[in-house]
Protein backbone atom coordinates (compact mmCIF):
# COMPACT_ATOMS: atom_id res chain seq x y z
CA UNK A 1 0.00 0.00 0.00
CA UNK A 2 1.21 3.75 -0.36
CA UNK A 3 1.93 5.69 2.23
CA UNK A 4 -0.66 8.19 1.78
CA UNK A 5 0.03 11.47 2.48
CA UNK A 6 -0.71 14.71 2.45
CA UNK A 7 2.23 17.62 0.78
CA UNK A 8 2.74 18.87 4.44
CA UNK A 9 2.99 15.28 6.37
CA UNK A 10 5.13 14.09 3.33
CA UNK A 11 7.06 16.93 3.86
CA UNK A 12 7.39 16.31 7.98
CA UNK A 13 7.64 12.99 7.20
CA UNK A 14 10.38 12.48 5.27
CA UNK A 15 12.39 15.50 5.25
CA UNK A 16 15.33 16.73 2.63
CA UNK A 17 18.43 16.44 5.22
CA UNK A 18 20.72 17.51 3.35
CA UNK A 19 21.83 19.53 -0.14
CA UNK A 20 24.60 18.58 -2.04
CA UNK A 21 25.33 20.84 -5.14
CA UNK A 22 28.75 21.02 -6.99
CA UNK A 23 27.43 20.12 -10.75
CA UNK A 24 27.14 22.55 -13.31
CA UNK A 25 24.79 20.10 -15.53
CA UNK A 26 22.10 16.95 -14.97
CA UNK A 27 23.26 14.42 -12.35
CA UNK A 28 22.60 11.54 -14.51
CA UNK A 29 23.29 8.53 -11.79
CA UNK A 30 24.35 8.03 -8.37
CA UNK A 31 26.38 5.89 -6.09
CA UNK A 32 26.84 4.68 -2.32
CA UNK A 33 30.10 3.55 -1.21
CA UNK A 34 29.50 0.32 0.87
CA UNK A 35 31.57 1.20 3.76
CA UNK A 36 32.07 5.20 3.85
CA UNK A 37 29.63 7.91 3.83
CA UNK A 38 30.48 8.87 0.64
CA UNK A 39 28.34 9.40 -2.00
CA UNK A 40 29.58 9.58 -5.79
CA UNK A 41 27.48 11.24 -8.55
CA UNK A 42 27.83 11.70 -12.30
CA UNK A 43 26.58 13.97 -14.74
CA UNK A 44 26.27 15.42 -17.78
CA UNK A 45 28.89 18.11 -16.91
CA UNK A 46 31.20 15.45 -17.27
CA UNK A 47 32.47 15.22 -14.18
CA UNK A 48 32.30 12.06 -10.85
CA UNK A 49 32.53 13.76 -7.75
CA UNK A 50 32.51 12.29 -4.12
CA UNK A 51 31.04 13.89 -1.31
CA UNK A 52 31.40 13.15 2.35
CA UNK A 53 27.90 13.14 3.68
CA UNK A 54 28.94 12.77 7.54
CA UNK A 55 30.11 16.11 7.86
CA UNK A 56 26.69 18.42 7.72
CA UNK A 57 28.57 21.11 6.63
CA UNK A 58 29.93 19.95 3.63
CA UNK A 59 28.11 20.59 0.78
CA UNK A 60 30.36 20.01 -1.85
CA UNK A 61 32.50 17.15 -3.58
CA UNK A 62 35.76 16.46 -1.73
CA UNK A 63 37.14 14.56 -4.52
CA UNK A 64 36.47 14.71 -8.66
CA UNK A 65 37.19 13.34 -12.01
CA UNK A 66 37.35 15.03 -14.81
CA UNK A 67 35.98 12.57 -17.95
CA UNK A 68 36.18 13.27 -21.27
CA UNK A 69 32.15 12.15 -22.40
CA UNK A 70 28.84 12.68 -19.86
CA UNK A 71 28.18 10.49 -17.67
CA UNK A 72 25.87 7.37 -17.52
CA UNK A 73 26.01 4.84 -14.87
CA UNK A 74 28.54 4.02 -12.52
CA UNK A 75 29.04 1.23 -9.67
CA UNK A 76 31.05 0.94 -6.45
CA UNK A 77 33.48 -2.34 -6.07
CA UNK A 78 32.00 -3.67 -2.96
CA UNK A 79 35.73 -3.33 -1.30
CA UNK A 80 34.90 0.05 -2.13
CA UNK A 81 38.47 0.57 -3.34
CA UNK A 82 37.25 0.94 -7.23
CA UNK A 83 34.41 2.27 -9.15
CA UNK A 84 33.16 1.70 -12.99
CA UNK A 85 32.12 4.61 -15.12
CA UNK A 86 29.88 4.15 -17.91
CA UNK A 87 29.51 7.23 -20.04
CA UNK A 88 28.49 8.32 -23.64
CA UNK A 89 31.69 6.80 -25.08
CA UNK A 90 31.75 3.19 -25.41
CA UNK A 91 34.88 2.31 -23.67
CA UNK A 92 34.03 1.01 -19.86
CA UNK A 93 36.32 2.71 -17.00
CA UNK A 94 37.76 1.38 -14.12
CA UNK A 95 39.35 4.00 -11.52
CA UNK A 96 40.93 3.63 -8.07
CA UNK A 97 39.17 5.67 -5.62
CA UNK A 98 42.20 6.71 -3.79
CA UNK A 99 44.60 7.30 -6.94
CA UNK A 100 42.58 7.68 -9.54
CA UNK A 101 44.61 5.85 -12.00
CA UNK A 102 41.93 4.84 -14.52
CA UNK A 103 42.25 1.16 -16.21
CA UNK A 104 40.30 0.09 -19.29
CA UNK A 105 40.54 -3.86 -20.84
CA UNK A 106 43.48 -4.33 -22.90
CA UNK A 107 41.48 -5.66 -25.68
CA UNK A 108 39.77 -2.88 -27.81
CA UNK A 109 37.62 -5.37 -28.93
CA UNK A 110 35.98 -6.63 -25.17
CA UNK A 111 34.53 -3.01 -25.78
CA UNK A 112 30.89 -1.99 -26.57
CA UNK A 113 30.40 -0.04 -29.39
CA UNK A 114 27.69 2.91 -28.57
CA UNK A 115 27.00 4.16 -24.74
CA UNK A 116 26.98 2.58 -21.65
CA UNK A 117 23.99 2.68 -20.21
CA UNK A 118 23.76 -0.01 -17.19
CA UNK A 119 27.12 -0.64 -14.87
CA UNK A 120 26.89 -3.24 -11.80
CA UNK A 121 29.09 -5.53 -9.90
CA UNK A 122 27.74 -8.57 -8.46
CA UNK A 123 27.80 -9.28 -4.49
CA UNK A 124 31.48 -11.27 -4.97
CA UNK A 125 33.18 -8.17 -6.69
CA UNK A 126 34.32 -11.61 -9.26
CA UNK A 127 31.95 -10.27 -12.31
CA UNK A 128 30.41 -6.84 -13.31
CA UNK A 129 28.07 -6.84 -15.67
CA UNK A 130 27.14 -3.81 -18.65
CA UNK A 131 24.38 -2.71 -20.68
CA UNK A 132 24.62 -1.03 -23.50
CA UNK A 133 22.78 1.31 -26.91
CA UNK A 134 24.30 -0.70 -28.84
CA UNK A 135 21.55 -3.52 -27.66
CA UNK A 136 24.55 -5.92 -26.40
CA UNK A 137 25.14 -6.73 -22.35
CA UNK A 138 28.34 -7.95 -21.45
CA UNK A 139 29.87 -9.97 -18.38
CA UNK A 140 32.75 -9.15 -17.23
CA UNK A 141 35.57 -10.77 -15.04
CA UNK A 142 36.19 -8.46 -11.69
CA UNK A 143 40.06 -9.23 -11.43
CA UNK A 144 41.29 -9.18 -15.13
CA UNK A 145 38.55 -6.57 -16.82
CA UNK A 146 38.56 -8.86 -19.60
CA UNK A 147 34.66 -9.78 -21.47
CA UNK A 148 33.78 -13.52 -20.57
CA UNK A 149 30.28 -13.02 -22.41
CA UNK A 150 28.33 -11.04 -24.47
CA UNK A 151 24.72 -11.14 -25.00
CA UNK A 152 24.06 -9.88 -28.16
CA UNK A 153 20.76 -8.33 -29.03
CA UNK A 154 19.57 -8.97 -25.99
CA UNK A 155 16.58 -7.01 -26.51
CA UNK A 156 16.15 -7.31 -30.41
CA UNK A 157 18.50 -4.98 -31.06
CA UNK A 158 16.77 -2.67 -29.09
CA UNK A 159 18.82 -0.37 -26.27
CA UNK A 160 19.71 -2.32 -22.93
CA UNK A 161 18.51 0.24 -20.25
CA UNK A 162 19.32 -2.12 -17.51
CA UNK A 163 21.07 -5.11 -16.01
CA UNK A 164 21.77 -6.49 -12.36
CA UNK A 165 22.73 -9.85 -10.90
CA UNK A 166 20.83 -11.81 -8.49
CA UNK A 167 21.62 -11.93 -4.77
CA UNK A 168 23.00 -15.53 -5.64
CA UNK A 169 24.91 -14.41 -8.98
CA UNK A 170 23.71 -16.87 -11.30
CA UNK A 171 21.62 -14.81 -13.35
CA UNK A 172 21.09 -10.82 -14.91
CA UNK A 173 17.67 -8.86 -14.72
CA UNK A 174 18.23 -6.84 -17.74
CA UNK A 175 15.12 -4.47 -19.21
CA UNK A 176 15.19 -2.67 -22.44
CA UNK A 177 13.62 -0.44 -24.36
CA UNK A 178 11.19 -2.54 -26.08
CA UNK A 179 9.54 -2.89 -22.59
CA UNK A 180 10.36 -6.47 -21.59
CA UNK A 181 12.58 -7.23 -19.20
CA UNK A 182 14.63 -10.31 -18.98
CA UNK A 183 15.89 -13.14 -16.65
CA UNK A 184 19.32 -14.80 -18.39
CA UNK A 185 21.22 -17.35 -16.95
CA UNK A 186 24.83 -16.71 -16.71
CA UNK A 187 26.28 -20.50 -16.99
CA UNK A 188 24.00 -21.07 -20.02
CA UNK A 189 23.90 -17.56 -21.46
CA UNK A 190 20.34 -18.38 -22.33
CA UNK A 191 17.06 -16.77 -21.17
CA UNK A 192 15.28 -18.27 -18.33
CA UNK A 193 11.83 -15.92 -18.14
CA UNK A 194 10.44 -13.12 -20.42
CA UNK A 195 8.57 -10.76 -18.23
CA UNK A 196 6.04 -9.25 -21.19
CA UNK A 197 2.86 -7.16 -21.28
CA UNK A 198 4.36 -3.64 -20.00
CA UNK A 199 4.36 -1.09 -22.99
CA UNK A 200 1.11 -2.35 -24.67
CA UNK A 201 1.18 1.39 -26.05
CA UNK A 202 4.21 1.42 -28.03
CA UNK A 203 7.84 1.35 -27.73
CA UNK A 204 8.83 3.47 -24.57
CA UNK A 205 11.43 6.15 -24.93
CA UNK A 206 13.04 6.74 -22.16
CA UNK A 207 15.49 4.51 -19.92
CA UNK A 208 14.07 3.11 -16.72
CA UNK A 209 15.22 0.27 -14.67
CA UNK A 210 13.69 -2.96 -14.18
CA UNK A 211 14.40 -4.57 -10.20
CA UNK A 212 13.71 -7.54 -8.02
CA UNK A 213 11.59 -7.45 -4.91
CA UNK A 214 13.76 -7.57 -1.37
CA UNK A 215 13.06 -11.41 -1.80
CA UNK A 216 13.40 -11.86 -5.52
CA UNK A 217 10.08 -13.25 -5.68
CA UNK A 218 8.90 -10.56 -7.83
CA UNK A 219 9.90 -8.15 -11.10
CA UNK A 220 9.00 -4.54 -11.03
CA UNK A 221 9.02 -2.40 -14.16
CA UNK A 222 7.43 1.08 -14.45
CA UNK A 223 5.30 1.12 -17.44
CA UNK A 224 6.26 4.56 -19.07
CA UNK A 225 2.54 4.93 -20.94
CA UNK A 226 0.41 4.53 -18.18
CA UNK A 227 2.56 5.72 -15.37
CA UNK A 228 2.31 2.59 -13.40
CA UNK A 229 4.09 -0.29 -12.13
CA UNK A 230 4.13 -3.84 -13.81
CA UNK A 231 4.68 -6.63 -11.32
CA UNK A 232 5.23 -10.57 -12.24
CA UNK A 233 6.12 -13.14 -10.35
CA UNK A 234 9.64 -14.14 -11.31
CA UNK A 235 10.09 -17.50 -11.86
CA UNK A 236 6.23 -18.04 -13.76
CA UNK A 237 5.95 -14.68 -15.26
CA UNK A 238 3.02 -14.42 -14.36
CA UNK A 239 1.57 -10.21 -14.68
CA UNK A 240 0.17 -9.10 -11.18
CA UNK A 241 -2.33 -6.12 -11.30
CA UNK A 242 -1.01 -3.28 -12.79
CA UNK A 243 -0.48 -0.54 -9.66
CA UNK A 244 -0.75 3.19 -10.05
CA UNK A 245 2.19 5.09 -8.84
CA UNK A 246 0.58 8.41 -7.80
CA UNK A 247 3.03 10.55 -10.82
CA UNK A 248 2.35 13.06 -12.98
CA UNK A 249 4.84 12.17 -15.49
CA UNK A 250 6.85 9.24 -16.69
CA UNK A 251 9.39 7.75 -13.91
CA UNK A 252 12.37 7.57 -14.52
CA UNK A 253 13.91 5.72 -11.50
CA UNK A 254 12.77 3.01 -9.37
CA UNK A 255 15.28 1.32 -6.58
CA UNK A 256 13.90 -1.42 -3.80
CA UNK A 257 15.45 -2.07 -0.81
CA UNK A 258 17.71 -4.51 -0.17
CA UNK A 259 16.14 -6.01 3.16
CA UNK A 260 12.19 -4.68 3.47
CA UNK A 261 9.10 -4.62 1.23
CA UNK A 262 9.38 -1.10 0.10
CA UNK A 263 10.86 0.78 -3.09
CA UNK A 264 11.39 4.50 -4.25
CA UNK A 265 10.39 6.19 -7.44
CA UNK A 266 11.30 9.32 -8.60
CA UNK A 267 9.43 11.28 -11.83
CA UNK A 268 9.78 13.57 -13.94
CA UNK A 269 6.99 15.69 -12.21
CA UNK A 270 10.06 16.96 -9.74
CA UNK A 271 8.60 14.26 -7.10
CA UNK A 272 10.01 11.24 -5.16
CA UNK A 273 7.36 8.83 -3.82
CA UNK A 274 8.30 6.14 -1.02
CA UNK A 275 5.85 2.74 -1.29
CA UNK A 276 5.49 -0.12 1.56
CA UNK A 277 3.49 -2.93 1.71
CA UNK A 278 1.99 -3.42 5.18
CA UNK A 279 1.63 -6.75 6.52
CA UNK A 280 -2.29 -7.24 7.06
CA UNK A 281 -3.18 -9.39 9.85
CA UNK A 282 -6.73 -10.51 10.62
Amino acid sequence: VMMNETAQQNMENHPVIRTLYDHVDEVTCLAFHPTEQILASGSRDYTLKLFDYSKPSAKRAFKYIQEAEMLRSISFHPSGDFILVGTQHPTLRLYDINTFQCFVSCNPQDQHIDAICSVNYNASANMYVTGSKDGCIKLWDGVSNRCITTFEKAHDGAEVCSAIFSKNSKYILSSGKDSVAKLWEISTGRTLVKYTGAGLSGRQVHRTQAVFNHTEDYVLLPDERTISLCCWDSRTAERRNLLSLGHNSIVRCIVHSPTNPGFMTCSDDYRARFWYRRSTTD
